[in-house]
């Protein structure tokens, strides 16, 4: 391209996004946060997904196959933003959600208010409510956790569930639905009702949402874990909801349907893709992922039957874990129908088989004994039937790392330092964290970290305005541009 067309490419685009902002408005806007989702995770949930269609996560014709691509990944337009808050280069989710809500930097653990805590702003899903816009906030994780809040709530502490629940309460929103409501209390479930919601938590009443709506409605699913939020998409509970089911339930309760119908807009966010990657498990990462971009299809189907009027923009708000495509031991292969053996994520081995396990053989148990796990067949055969990991297979660095872990684990100590084992463990339980190290490893996927990373994050995004997010720049934009694409006034907006 000679420098004459390329004016005349840049010219056009310029032109298509004018023209863009001046178009009527979007009346029905999705925005989706994978919480913890890079580019990595995208690309190591698309090689998993065409292991499991029967392709080859080496082979690009494999890969380029339309059954293979994330919906996200096959929207039209890209952008690339960077992730950075006011003091950090590796942000956390509290100030990632401000930035994207509010449009302004603030510091990690902040929700709604600048780094300073002087003063608090308008979350874009506030500015679409008093225009008139309904609003859905969904979540996979617990309700008043960061990100959610960050459209509802301005207080100094993210760690503050209480006092958010209430702002929750007051927000008058009319869905908000996934999660629960962590450390809620008798009194906080009163208040919510005293403000109008009715609370569902079974799943026929809340799927009965979508032939009878309510006004106020908090759906939460029936089984959560300790956090009050859903477990992982891989350990999905039979009654619960997936994220892509509490998806059309929220569009069927505030899609009105009519002239009449001021639109809506909805946040959806896939929480446990990050958990899973603070835990360094990436085949709970990819099952998260999954249930998160199944969700953006829901939107997009709807999108496809409102083309003018709807806008989904789908994007993440960091990388956790340091998770690559890589690693040192495989080179250049990928090996990824290894991935495949895995039953449960992390979290659900660990509170259940291996909890078993460790009661059974606890007592008496002597970790100076070189051999602890290698001479106990039941917890070969755990290593085998959860995780597919044939202990004749492994090399004698990964028994060695293996028989530490197990030491550790049973009994609290093992022959490694107490900073080699905070590099290793990273707080986790030393066995199952260093069983799904190496089994990521020989699918050929590496972590470097335990907690968020500071690449720049991709967003794509489909329908009127969408346009506004091709190009790079940074996460407090999103909420400027979403602001300007909605008409809502320029943000950021003091309260």
């Amino acid at each position: 391209m000679n420098l004459r067309q390329l004016s005349v490419t840049l010219l056009g685009v310029a032109l298509l996004a004018v023209t863009t902002l001046a178009s009527a408005a979007p009346k029905y806007v999705f925005f989706f946060l994978g919480d913890g989702m890079s580019a990595t995770q995208i690309q190591a949930t698309e090689a998993y997904l065409t292991t499991i269609n029967g392709g080859d996560a080496t082979v690009a014709e494999d890969l380029l196959r339309p059954e293979n691509r994330l919906n996200m990944s096959k929207m039209p337009v890209l952008g690339m933003q960077t992730t950075y808050d006011a003091y950090a280069l590796m942000t956390d989710s509290a100030s990632s959600a401000t930035a994207f809500a509010s449009g302004i930097k603030t510091k990690s653990g902040t929700i709604g208010m600048d780094a300073d805590l002087t003063t608090n702003y308008k979350s874009i899903a506030e500015l679409a409510h008093e225009k008139g816009m309904k609003v859905g906030v969904l979540s996979s994780v617990s309700l008043n956790h960061a990100t959610p809040a960050a459209y509802y709530a301005n207080v100094p502490s993210r760690n503050d569930y209480y006092g958010i629940a209430g702002m929750l309460a007051d927000s008058g929103y009319e869905f908000f639905g996934g999660g629960g409501l962590h450390r809620a209390d008798t009194a906080l479930w009163d208040y919510l009702a005293g403000q109008g919601y009715t609370v569902l938590n079974d799943r026929d009443s809340i799927l009965a949402l979508k032939n009878q709506p309510l006004d106020k409605v908090v759906a939460i699913n029936p089984e959560l874990d300790s956090s009050s939020a859903m477990p992982y998409a891989i350990d999905k509970p039979q009654g619960n909801l997936s994220l892509a089911e509490m998806t059309e339930v929220a569009i069927a309760n505030l899609y009105g349907g009519d002239r009449r119908d001021p639109g809506f807009f909805i946040m959806v966010e896939g929480g446990k893709i990050d958990w899973a990657g603070h835990a360094n498990d990436a085949v709970a990462v990819i099952g998260d992922v999954l249930d998160f971009d199944a969700a953006v299809g829901v939107a997009l189907n709807f999108q496809a039957q409102h083309p003018a009027q709807t806008l989904v923009v789908v994007t993440g708000d960091h990388e956790t874990g340091g998770m690559t495509i890589g690693h040192a031991t495989t080179a250049y292969k990928a090996y990824y129908e290894k991935l495949l053996n895995q039953e449960h994520s992390y979290e659900y081995f660990g509170q259940n088989a291996w909890a078993d396990h460790k009661a059974t053989y606890a007592a008496g148990y002597d970790w100076e004994n070189p051999n602890n796990l290698a001479s106990n067949a039941d917890m070969v055969g755990l290593l085998e039937s959860e995780f597919g990991l044939v202990w004749d297979a492994l090399n004698n660095y990964q028994k060695e790392k293996l028989e530490d872990a197990y030491d550790k684990s049973m009994s609290g100590e093992n022959d490694n330092t107490t900073a080699e084992n905070n590099l290793l463990y990273g707080g986790y339980e030393p066995i199952v964290v260093t069983i799904t190290h190496i089994l990521n490893e020989n699918a050929s996927i590496g972590w470097t970290s335990y907690a968020h990373t500071g690449v720049p994050v991709p967003l794509f995004a489909k329908g009127p305005g969408a346009v506004a997010f091709a190009g790079f720049y940074d996460n407090t934009d999103i909420a400027k541009r979403l602001g300007k694409v909605m008409r809502l006034g320029n943000l950021p907006v003091a309260k």
